[in-house]
């Protein structure tokens, strides 16, 4: 980065909420502003301003346009920036500045800039003039340190002095603040949210306790605070630290998929991460228990086992509970009577006979279900019925004059649903409305204590640190009488509470998912809590239907969840297994079935072809893979751009995806001549895209996902974006591709089990093809260890069912 020095002679715009700033920065120095020096603010000379009126602009250089988030700003303040050059599509060429720093205002001519542009209040131009013309270079000492001799000035009094000496006396204080927190590699962006947070405060805290940056600022982790703390001198077993630690590892289990964990893991996972014996934690986790900032529940007659929650979580499972409960009182048994129940299978019935279908006994007892009652659970497998349930039920609320939404996890979730039911689908995030960034900046990192919401693992709930992630909620709900959601396995728990908390009163809540795929990438097992809480109508499609009898991916998918061994004869004509047991080969032909043989086949593109694996890790992970297969899937050319970023080669052309949920980057669909017709915010954790175009000049990625939104990545905010050659089981969740190939030789057996096979093999729409090892596959369905979820949903709902406390402390 490269350091200029000069003064803001212009902001363009000031956003107030989270301090982002455009502005205009002129550049001063015998250099003509290139590169500032180490010069930190003193002042010199003693002499007279001269003309003050007529300012000399000989020390003045080009004017930059800067873009950043200083904390404080004001047009005619001198001061150093640090950042790298971007080139806007619109605007032009920017400085993006990285650290923004307040100087003193070096003499004179500088001191009058800052106070003419009206900095402080009562200044004007020709009062600037005035003072400048009597206090000379001296002026910033007597205004900082003598205030009072300003009414010396003609048109100031003595209460006018005093109060612009109290003005003086806040600025100096930021530009105090600011350097002591720099002095720690603290940047801007983070300075400005600590001054914003903590004002005057922030000594003592990071002189006391430090670890709590991590808690409340946005961006700043523990390992960054406990570097902080390290540098002050904090004790490696103070009582901070300590405390820090165990929230910060709540935090992460919830990355994990956890909503607590046990209080002896909780206590060896801190102890080793701090490096402090369990004692020494366990006294802080009680405090923190007696503060409300943790919530300990204890199991068992003799209180022996306890799990540790942070407070704010266990709030969310609560309010779940009570949401769901409250959603199917209002309609239980509404519809029990025989006359109401008689009409109802009369209508099914003829809906028989108009879509020219048969339902089965489980199907129509799912429509009745969805029609008596407000809650309904739908789970089953591959070919069992569930969208021709879905479809069935649509039409039965229809007929009815009810308003019907459809909505999934995913984008490719959505396209799905709509593909099959012939009815619009929409994303759950779309269908509760994202915030655009002017709204809300919900922002990253740092972990929640009690008094703030939770989030975690790419996922969100409704809010997260007091800002809003989607219109929808209470005082907004979904305008629909019947809600239908597919793929409820991958919904977590914060998507699923800001989800409930807009669907309307009175309203229906379908939900439809197969509880034998792996569960959501964020925290909680939903769909698998809600049905074995035994709290509400669920309906288990087993039947399997003669048409999806005749394809193998279906009867080989439920052969893995019986444990029953796979014909691998290669008699199928969507299922096959081709037995390798070197790594090389394995790529050899991988690359021959994307390039060659499958896209004529099941007649697709190369690039619709999904290659999945368990791991991220290894010679057979997605990182290894990616690079085989863009070597050869899309080699480096002539004319064909690339940027490096965190160890990877993108490069135009290729195939990407995200890997979190960005609530606040800008897309837009570009119509003719590159215009755009549409444009939002928002794009997820499983998008897909294609690299379109890399511009070194502008520092900018453009990506193509997913319903042609168009979205310029920063160089510098590449980090949520991936290659997509091959993914991870775990991100294939709610996606569908003609075709899937499956390399497996050996791996963990938390990852190599029956619940993951399954999972990969579903995703498949006309063929799958194995390479590997026959006894890893064999390894795979024998292992029914499926990665455990410490959740507490379902005793939430089952305790407020029955009216009880949950016995917590």
């Amino acid at each position: 980065m490269t350091a200029y020095k000069g003064f803001v002679s212009h902001i363009v715009y000031r956003n107030e909420e989270n301090s982002y700033t455009v502005f205009e920065l002129t550049l001063t120095g015998s250099d003509n502003g290139n590169r500032a020096g180490s010069d930190s603010g003193t002042r010199t000379g003693t002499g007279q301003a001269g003309s003050a009126e007529q300012p000399d602009t000989s020390e003045l250089g080009d004017v930059m346009t800067c873009v950043g988030y200083p904390v404080s700003i004001s047009e005619g303040e001198s001061c150093v920036v640090e950042g790298e050059y971007t080139t806007h599509p619109v605007y032009g060429e920017q400085l993006r500045v990285r650290s923004y720093r307040m100087i003193a205002p070096e003499n004179a001519q500088a001191m009058y800039r800052y106070l003419a542009a009206g900095s402080i209040k009562r200044i004007g131009p020709a009062m600037a003039a005035r003072i400048i013309k009597m206090f000379g270079d001296d002026t910033l000492r007597v205004m900082e340190e003598e205030p009072e001799k300003l009414a010396r000035v003609k048109g100031i009094s003595l209460n006018i002095a005093r109060e612009i000496g109290a003005q003086m006396e806040d600025k100096k204080d930021l530009r105090d603040a600011m350097i002591f927190l720099q002095k720690y590699g603290i940047g801007s962006a983070h300075a400005s949210r600590i001054w914003q947070t903590y004002g005057m405060c922030l000594y003592e805290i990071m002189k006391t306790n430090p670890y709590r940056l991590a808690e409340d600022i946005r961006g700043i982790g523990f390992a960054t605070a406990d570097e902080i703390a390290r540098r002050i001198g904090i004790r490696a077993d103070s009582e901070y630290r300590i405390r820090s630690g165990l929230l910060y590892n709540l935090f992460m289990a919830s990355g994990e998929g956890h909503s607590f964990l046990p209080r002896d893991i909780l206590l060896k996972r801190t102890g080793e991460l701090l490096r402090l014996p369990p004692d020494e934690v366990l006294l802080q986790m009680e405090n923190l228990a007696i503060e409300g900032r943790l919530k300990i529940r204890w199991r068992g007659e003799d209180r022996s086992e306890a799990e540790v929650y942070l407070t704010g979580v266990y709030r969310r499972e609560q309010e779940i509970a009570r949401m769901l409960l409250d959603l199917d009182a209002r309609l239980r048994g509404s519809s029990k009577d025989k006359a109401a129940l008689r009409k109802m299978e009369d209508r099914i019935s003829a809906l028989e006979k108009e879509e020219k279908i048969t339902l089965d006994p489980l199907q129509r007892k799912a429509v009745l279900e969805a029609a008596s009652n407000a809650v309904l659970l739908i789970s089953g497998g591959p070919g069992t019925g569930k969208t021709t349930t879905i479809n069935t039920i649509i039409r039965f609320f229809k007929g009815e004059k009810l308003e019907v939404v459809l909505a999934a996890p995913t984008g490719r979730a959505a396209r799905r649903m709509s593909e099959a039911t012939g009815y619009p689908a929409m994303t759950i995030h779309r269908l509760l409305g994202v915030r655009s960034p002017e709204d809300s900046d919900p922002g990253e990192g740092g972990f929640p204590d009690a008094g703030r919401e939770y989030s975690a693992g790419g996922s969100a709930g409704e809010k997260q640190g007091g800002f809003s992630y989607f219109e929808r909620g209470k005082d907004n709900p979904i305008k629909a009488d019947v809600v239908i959601i597919d793929e409820m396995s991958m919904v977590d728990m914060n998507l699923f509470h800001a989800l409930l908390m807009a669907v309307p009163a009175g309203a229906r809540l379908v939900m439809v998912g197969d509880v034998n795929q792996l569960p959501s990438v964020g925290p909680g097992c939903v769909l698998q809590d809600l049905i074995e809480s035994g709290s509400f109508h669920t309906i288990m499609l087993r039947h399997i239907f003669r048409q999806a009898s005749e394809s193998d991916i279906v009867m080989n998918a439920h052969r893995i969840l019986e444990g029953t061994s796979l014909p691998m004869d290669n008699k199928s004509r969507d299922f096959f297994f081709l037995e390798r047991d070197q790594v090389p080969v394995i790529y050899k032909h991988t690359v021959q079935l994307i390039r060659q043989m499958l896209p004529g086949y099941v007649g697709c593109r190369p690039e619709d072809i999904q290659v999945l694996t368990p791991m991220r890790r290894g010679n057979l992970g997605v990182a290894r893979l990616n690079e085989v297969l863009q070597s050869v899937l899309n080699p480096p050319a002539a004319g064909k751009r690339e940027h490096e970023d965190h160890d990877t080669v993108f490069r135009e052309g290729d195939k990407v995806m995200q890997t979190r949920n960005n609530y606040s980057i800008e897309w837009e669909i570009r119509g003719n001549f590159g215009m755009p017709v549409e444009q939002g915010t928002g794009i997820f954790n499983g998008d897909f895209g294609r690299i379109m175009e890399i511009d070194p000049g502008r520092k900018v990625m453009t990506v193509c996902f997913d319903d042609a939104r168009m979205v310029e990545y920063q160089f510098s905010d590449l980090e949520d974006l991936d290659l997509a050659y091959a993914i991870t089981v775990h991100k294939s969740q709610g996606s569908e591709y003609p075709a899937v190939i499956l390399p497996l030789l050996s791996g963990p057996s938390g990852l190599f089990n029956r619940n993951l096979l399954y999972t990969a093999v579903t995703r498949a729409r006309k063929c799958v093809v194995m390479l590997g090892s026959r006894g890893a596959v064999d390894r795979m369905i024998a292992n029914t260890q499926r990665t455990h979820r410490y959740t507490g949903l379902r005793e939430r709902i089952l305790e407020m069912g029955d009216g009880k406390d949950g016995g917590f402390s």
